[in-house]
């Protein structure tokens, strides 16, 4: 029986090709810019970690990586944006935890996270700061409570919008508090913060990142942080947990999604590429000594740990019978 050789050739040559496609694609990318939509203020944590890692992305990887902020609507718009991008890995979306608060918050939104995204990376964490204006009659957390309890609704805080880390923090230490605080939505961290300092509001929580210099600067008081433990970056504020508020902990975190479909050899280099910038020992330092920790994970650890989140802060919400108006 003679045999024929293109039988056997040709599958194995299909096999051969189809096992080098993903590298080759991976290789051609980036071949331009490529856009990381930043659904939050100009000025704030995620703006400020967005353009540092993508001055490293484009060290890295050889194309420039730009930064676009398209806040609003506590972050429904820009991420709205992100998810009808193409799915070719040009688009980025830099997110929070305040989309994985968005979930249970707004049901009806066009997106939903874990169906029209893919995980990339994580960025880093970061405890909050609650901090209170000068003219707070209050410098700790027991004689806040003791305020907020003597005056219900009397006093308020300021967010950077609904569903963002700064309002859940809050909302968090009202339920575990047991007291009434007025919400006063912002439309970015910057003016909520500059209200605080103004006197205009009594209290807010904000990133420890950006929030301590002002503590330092005597512009604000200092009431506690957020973490488990005391910040090291204002190690002489107590924690929540530790100084009225058994158990309270509530943290910012960022990440990197693209759009649903992007290729994951593209998802992995990118997962790879950020995993090494925020692995090294000078950033770590660096962001160790502003208040913020390095992650890494791999993509689909990375999508668990959404999905935990969500769980998370639909707990809280439903709980607090947070609605928005």
């Amino acid at each position: 029986m003679r045999l024929n050789l293109k039988h056997f050739l040709l599958p194995a040559l299909g096999l051969i090709v189809a096992a080098s496609a993903g590298p080759a694609l991976a290789q051609g990318y980036p071949s331009r810019p490529v856009k990381i939509i930043v659904p939050f203020a100009a000025g704030g944590p995620a703006d400020n970690y967005a353009r540092f890692l993508a001055q490293r992305l484009q060290v890295a990887l050889g194309q420039p990586f730009v930064v676009d902020d398209k806040p609003g609507a506590g972050s429904i718009i820009g991420t709205d944006a992100a998810a009808k991008a193409p799915a070719d890995g040009y688009t980025l979306l830099l997110m929070s935890n305040t989309q994985t608060v968005n979930e249970t918050l707004i049901p009806n939104k066009s997106f939903q996270l874990l169906r029209d995204f893919v995980p990339v990376a994580p960025i880093n964490y970061s405890d909050l700061v609650l901090v209170g204006s000068l003219s707070l009659a209050a410098s700790n957390t027991k004689e806040l409570i003791k305020l907020a309890l003597a005056k219900p609704g009397k006093l308020n805080y300021a967010s950077s919008g609904l569903g963002t880390p700064y309002h859940m923090a809050g909302e968090l230490f009202k339920s575990m508090s047991g007291t009434n605080l007025v919400h006063i939505s912002y439309k970015g961290s910057s003016g909520a913060r500059t209200d605080v300092m103004g006197g205009q509001v009594d209290l807010m929580f904000d990133a420890v990142t950006t929030m301590a210099e002002q503590v330092r600067a005597g512009k604000v008081k200092a009431i506690a942080t957020t973490g488990r433990v005391r910040s090291d970056v204002l190690p002489e504020v107590p924690t929540l947990n530790e100084s009225g508020v058994p158990g309270y902990e509530a943290t910012i975190w960022l990440g990197l999604l693209a759009p649903k479909g992007t290729p994951s050899v593209i998802v992995n280099q990118l997962n790879e590429a950020v995993s090494k910038i925020v692995g090294q020992a000078e950033v770590r330092q660096l962001w160790s000594q502003q208040g913020a920790v390095a992650m890494v994970m791999k993509p689909g650890v990375f999508g668990k740990y959404i999905r935990d989140d969500i769980v998370k802060w639909a707990h809280v919400i439903k709980s607090a019978g947070i609605k928005v108006d």
